[in-house]
């Protein structure tokens, strides 16, 4: 019996997706031409995909992974003006990079216009391609000093900062990245967007949930298309790019010129692969079984231990043997012998009980790696509420002291 024609007016059959998440299912494909390039200034990042400066994560060493898969654009961790232009040998390394890391680009944090100024320019003149600058920070010792999310409260002091950035980057692009707000009483990304455009900023990132709700609950997406809709220097949306097809999905609902993937890509640098290949239109490989995870988990222990040195590079290592491992069977027996490595021996001896043929499990593509937890009254300085249309920086005394302990204040360490 012959079969029936195909109706040339019905949609085209749905790709058979069995690494993907429901909410995911049914997400079609690019089209070509659906979506362009991000322009930064002089630069243009395609993908438009941004892996996310995290404290403790995107130092080189992982960007060196993330770039491998794909990523079109990879910013440092937090750097601290402070840090920086006192030389301090740990902020120093962490800002450093690697001929080979093209484009290069730093996250500063600074709350004093002229040290971010100096900053800015150093930092361009050894050779940074972009600059982001932290407005978003929820961390109690920085909010709590006046720094990171508690900036934008105060309009006129957040201008002089980004005026003084895009001044000392000069013809480098810099962008700034925000929260929604304080809380859902002290909303401030629109006023953050307006500044960001005034001053100069080539683009604003916005991470779609408030320092209050730090990383529960889900990020909300309409906010993002609500600052896009105001400004015209590109948006990036950041918050819960689990799956590439998230992404396709955020950049649909919302309209934003880019993505920013934070928690989504820790243990898992081959997203960015993923990523690349949706936003071409085409299908992305299925993720690595275990053989091809603990590959890569090496190559990165490899890579972290030749940046640190062994010891400082397997206590870093640690976290990720956690991530790279979740959801697999039996990996929570195994953790336990993960956090003590010291060696990458000692880490592929704690792995060889488990299965290296077992797929990659469906429920890790979406499951929490990093920071999570409920949330938590945001931390400011005594009166800071009370002078919002001031300019004055803010006084981070309280993180005098030894420039590691205020590294580590920083980053949340």
């Amino acid at each position: 019996m012959t079969g029936l024609a195909a109706n040339p007016m019905s949609p085209p059959p749905e790709p058979a997706r069995h690494f993907v998440s429901e909410v995911n299912r049914h997400v079609p494909a690019a089209q070509p031409g659906e979506f362009r390039p991000l322009t930064l200034g002089k630069l243009r990042v395609w993908p438009p995909v941004v892996l996310a400066p995290m404290a403790g994560v995107t130092n080189y060493p992982f960007r060196s992974l993330c770039r491998e898969q794909g990523a079109g654009l990879y910013v440092s961790e937090m750097i601290s003006s402070r840090g920086y232009l006192h030389g301090n040998r740990l902020t120093r390394l962490l800002a450093s990079s690697s001929p080979d890391e093209v484009p290069r680009s730093v996250q500063m944090y600074g709350t004093v216009p002229a040290e971010v100024e100096e900053m800015a320019r150093s930092l361009v003149d050894s050779g940074v391609h972009h600059l982001d600058m932290n407005f978003g920070c929820p961390v109690p010792k920085v909010t709590r000093c006046g720094g990171g999310s508690a900036i934008p409260v105060k309009p006129k002091l957040l201008a002089a900062i980004v005026r003084a950035a895009v001044r000392g980057a000069g013809p480098v692009p810099l962008t700034i990245k925000v929260r929604k707000g304080v809380d859902e009483s002290l909303i401030t990304y629109l006023d953050a967007g307006r500044v960001a455009q005034e001053e100069g900023a080539a683009a604003i990132g916005l991470h779609a949930r408030t320092a209050r709700e730090l990383y529960s609950g889900y990020a909300d997406w309409e906010a993002i298309g609500a600052l896009k809709a105001s400004v015209s220097i590109p948006v990036l949306g950041n918050g819960d790019i689990w799956e590439a097809w998230d992404a396709l999905r955020m950049s649909r609902a919302t309209g934003c010129d880019g993505v920013i993937v934070g928690r989504g890509c820790l243990g898992r640098p081959w997203l960015f692969a993923e990523l690349a290949a949706v936003y071409d239109g085409r299908e992305p490989a299925d993720p690595p079984n275990l053989g091809g995870v603990i590959a890569v988990m090496t190559d990165h222990a490899r890579r972290l231990a030749a940046f640190f040195g062994e010891e400082q590079g397997m206590r870093q290592m640690r976290k990720w043997c956690a991530w790279y491992t979740k959801g697999f069977r039996g990996s929570s027996v195994v953790r336990e012998s993960l956090v003590r490595v010291r060696t990458i021996d000692a880490m592929l001896a704690a792995v060889a009980p488990l299965d290296p043929t077992e797929p990659f499990p469906l429920p890790a593509l979406r499951a929490v790696r990093g920071k999570s937890g409920a949330q938590e009254r945001v931390m400011l300085p005594e009166g800071w509420l009370a002078d919002r249309d001031g300019d004055a920086p803010p006084d981070e005394s309280a993180l005098d002291g030894d420039e590691e302990d205020y590294e580590a204040s920083l980053s949340g360490g």
